[in-house]
């Protein structure tokens, strides 16, 4: 039963009013003026407030602004005479959420407030949800400031009908954010098919994606669906992009623009709603300017573009990711896992990663089979990766903080080192490599006598 705040110096005022919403459902207090209201609403906080405008002392414009500073959502309704109407409209950019003339037509009285209380319900609803599925995807994808920014970005795409072009290195796992979009997304109840451009064979592409009908070409005994009236209704990942030859650009071109397929060996259009989400991981505005990928397929395809980080480029993330998939690979493989000891995430975190997330994975993966009493250790980790940070040749820039939380101090020296060959001796360079100020350089350097 949802409650709701009368606020009214008229005690028949409060009785009608009091009646009225009871017998409609609602729980009722009743207070005679503001400063009242004020002390109420802190311990009831009820789903809505009725709230005379003119009233002594406090008046109705005073309390509401009083109110929301305690809580910015509540719908208050003003309550008002004729002829303080302008007064009321007013109150309403001070965030009131509707108006009512005195004496109120009892229908638009239950209407309104039900109304009130249903929206800031919704509106509470979709923050938790909101909340929850951000919480849900920081724990699939990591929480590094570049994966935050991700993360925003499919909440803002994800309900929208718009094509996507998303970038990244190969492992980056832009197949996985194609699939989160759309289980996020109003299609999430229809299908989702990812095509490969890598693997079909050029000779094929047009069929697998359109279909064809029966006689189309040799060996077209029967008439075949393609990919495109498969996922009708749903979302088409379309991976390596860049693999797409000049020919079936043209014909994709078509089905963007025009919603409709043409079969191989047809000659009637099948109408197709199906959202498009392509991945690449290479830069296609530059084939582009190469003229090896059309530029109105680009335009069409780019109306948001997600650009993913390489693991190398967010190394926080690292000790996250490799303690999730410690409990992954510990629940397939059935053996109790307890944690990756500091020393093999700090070989981890030195490790650039050429194989980005998904090279971690499998990793992640084999140093579990490996392991005994639950831990992962640095001799696991040493015999599943080329860990060429020895020769400090191939060794990624960290943050010095983060090396500082948990390496050694030939670990700390070596990233000096490493980061002042990389800069040609440029101090403010090296500093700003290692994610410190200058005068912390100059301190370090002078440690360790370099």
């Amino acid at each position: 039963m949802q409650r709701v705040l009368i606020v009214d110096d008229e005690h028949v005022v409060r009785l009608v009013l009091t009646e009225i919403l009871e017998s409609n459902g609602f729980a009722v207090t009743g207070v005679s003026n503001g400063r009242e209201a004020l002390e109420v609403f802190r311990k009831e906080r009820p789903a809505s407030v009725l709230l005379d405008l003119k009233m002594p002392d406090m008046d109705g414009r005073e309390t509401l602004l009083e109110l929301k500073k305690i809580d910015p959502d509540v719908p208050v309704i003003i309550v008002t005479a004729y002829g303080d109407i302008p007064t009321a409209v007013e109150a309403i950019k001070y965030g009131a959420y509707d108006f009512i003339v005195k004496p109120p037509k009892l229908e638009t009285l239950v209407l309104t407030l039900k109304r009130a209380v249903e929206r800031v319900e919704l509106e509470r609803e979709v923050r938790r949800l909101n909340t929850a599925v951000e919480s849900s995807l920081e724990w699939l994808l990591g929480r590094s400031q570049g994966m935050k920014k991700v993360i925003q970005q499919i909440h803002q795409v994800a309900w929208s009908d718009f094509t996507i072009i998303i970038e990244g290195e190969t492992g980056t796992g832009k197949s996985f954010i194609a699939q989160q979009i759309h289980s996020l997304s109003r299609r999430a109840d229809k299908p989702f098919t990812s095509v490969d451009m890598g693997v079909i064979p050029e000779a094929l592409v047009e069929s697998e994606l359109f279909g064809y009908e029966k006689g189309a070409f040799t060996g077209a005994d029967r008439k075949k669906k393609g990919y495109f009236e498969i996922t009708n209704g749903g979302t088409i990942l379309i991976d390596e992009l860049q693999n797409m030859s000049p020919l079936v650009q043209s014909k994709l071109l078509s089905v963007v623009e025009q919603k409709r397929i043409f079969p191989v060996g047809g000659t009637s259009p099948v109408d197709v709603d199906v959202r498009i989400i392509a991945a690449t991981n290479t830069d296609i505005k530059e084939s582009v300017k190469e003229k090896k990928f059309r530029e109105d397929l680009y335009f069409r395809l780019s109306e948001f573009v997600i650009t993913l980080p390489p693991l190398r480029e967010r190394v926080d993330d690292i000790p996250f990711l490799a303690n999730r998939f410690l409990m992954d690979a510990g629940a397939e493989l059935n053996k109790q896992m307890k944690a990756i000891d500091d020393d093999s995430i700090l070989l981890l975190m030195r490790y650039p990663w050429p194989g980005n997330v998904r090279e971690l994975k499998n990793v992640i993966r084999r140093a579990v089979l490996l392991s005994d009493n639950g831990v992962v250790r640095s001799k696991h980790i040493d015999l599943l990766i080329d860990n060429k940070a020895e020769d400090g040749g191939d060794l990624p820039i960290l943050p010095l903080k983060e090396l500082s939380a948990m390496a050694a101090k030939d670990v700390e020296k070596k990233a000096i080192q490493q980061a002042m060959k990389m800069s040609n001796g440029n101090k403010t360079k090296a500093a700003s490599m290692l994610q410190i100020d200058y005068k912390t350089l100059l301190t370090k350097i002078k440690e360790y006598s370099l």
